[in-house]
């Protein structure tokens, strides 16, 4: 498997993984040809370098030897800086009375824009039948090595918005509680019109001030900061990497935004560029994730690997894959953390 920067072409792919993800899966990946088009070409523009930072949308997709899409990933290069990024920040207020004997700590949401200016890693997915060997892994953290490439191009932090909790039939208890009385819409339909670009109602309808979470039902307050089922092994693994929860939510179904300074996520900080050296890595070989470097051609992959005497030695197959040859610079990392099981 490859990652590589998404083309024109692909988008009939793209199309197919949009329609897989169900309705409420993916928001940012809507199945709308139009919008897609519209997101492809940005990225295309992204990726020759044509477009400020807060349109930037890096999209990259994981492709096979035999050349089939099976997955995307991206990375925005900035929100908010050309439209409000709204999410609640969860609080506290205390009301007190020594006359009465009375102390109540109340958790309360404010509508907040607090993450602007960061970038974001968004629109992962995988085909269900390529959720195996290291594919899961190399299509997140690829990300993560494209920029520790190219630092420059975002923000001191990256976030994450993870997927809240849902029921089977997508019914998320959060919105059912607070949002639906705002929206009067399903919430499927809320989140595929922030998906297709269309969040100017979300500051014309949802309430500024702040809001108790005692007037919410428990199912809703008991799903806040919590992530659906299906997210689980990617919170597991971003929080490998450094990314941690400090209290902002999703404005729809409270699922968490987590966030880490982009020097300090575990893959940029330990990745280091190697001379590629083309041979036999031996069977006390390490997976690693591999990219050859390159902005608009990037290629990234995972593999065995053996550092020696300042190369990476790969087998042909991998510096075929990464359209390399002996001699090459190379960017690479360990592609799990050391906590982490191979």
């Amino acid at each position: 498997m490859i990652v590589r920067p998404v083309r024109s072409s692909d988008l009939p792919a793209l199309i197919e993984l949009a329609r897989s993800t169900g309705t409420t899966g993916l928001t940012t990946l809507p199945a709308n040809e139009e919008r897609l088009g519209q997101r492809v070409g940005w990225a295309e523009k992204s990726f020759r370098g044509e477009a400020e930072r807060g349109d930037t949308d890096y999209l990259f997709v994981m492709e096979n030897d035999e050349g089939l899409v099976v997955g995307i990933s991206a990375i925005a290069g900035a929100v908010g800086l050309r439209e409000p990024w709204y999410n609640y920040r969860v609080g506290l207020t205390v009301s007190a009375s020594q006359e009465l004997k009375i102390y109540r700590e109340i958790p309360t949401l404010f509508l907040a824009n607090d993450l602007t200016g960061n970038s974001e890693l968004c629109s992962l997915f995988l085909r269900s039948d390529c959720r195996n060997g290291l594919n899961g892994r190399l299509l997140s953290r690829a990300r993560m090595l494209f920029i520790a490439e190219f630092p420059e191009l975002f923000g001191h932090k990256i976030i994450a918005e993870m997927r809240g909790m849902s029921d089977e039939q997508g019914r998320s208890p959060f919105w059912e509680s607070l949002g639906r009385h705002f929206f009067k819409m399903e919430f499927s339909q809320a989140d595929y019109l922030t998906g297709v670009g269309n969040k100017s109602f979300i500051a014309e309808l949802m309430p500024k001030f702040p809001l108790y979470t005692c007037f919410l039902s428990e199912a809703a307050r008991n799903v806040i900061g919590r992530v659906h089922t299906d997210t689980e092994p990617a919170l597991a693994m971003l929080k490998r990497e450094g990314f941690s929860y400090q209290g902002y939510v999703d404005i729809f179904d409270a699922g968490p935004a987590i966030e880490c300074e982009t020097a300090k996520i575990r893959a940029v900080r330990e990745s280091e560029t190697l001379v590629l050296a083309v041979g036999t890595p031996g069977d006390d070989a390490t997976p690693y994730i591999i990219h050859n470097r390159k902005r608009e051609d990037c290629r990234i992959t995972a593999a065995p690997a053996r550092l020696a005497a300042g190369t990476l030695v790969v087998d042909p197959q991998t510096a075929k894959r990464l359209r390399l040859g002996a001699g090459d610079n190379v960017r690479a990392v360990p592609l799990s953390a050391s906590r982490e099981a191979q």
